[in-house]
């Protein structure tokens, strides 16, 4: 037995299954237990990936947290000054 993955339209599952109910013998529905916790699972995953990849070849710079909130203080203290009444 072979595994397919579809995207199909939300509104159009109904319609699908009552087609495939017809094969009940030939093909078996499986729900992915990944997508029904998150729709875009995959998407995100894949992102992540991508995201790692990045850091490894130094496209991206991974910093300390300590690090972001220093930053962060920092532009705000300038956006204070630059548009202070």
């Amino acid at each position: 037995m072979k595994t397919l993955t579809l995207q199909v339209q939300d509104d159009f599952i109904p319609n699908l299954l009552n087609y495939l109910e017809q094969f009940k013998n030939e093909v078996r529905i499986k729900k992915d237990k990944n997508l029904e916790y998150d729709s875009y699972f995959y998407e995100r995953q894949e992102e992540l990936h991508q995201i790692k990849d990045n850091i490894k070849n130094g496209k991206s710079k991974l910093i300390s947290f300590e690090d972001f909130e220093n930053s962060t203080n920092q532009f705000e203290k300038e956006l204070e000054l630059k548009y202070a009444n």
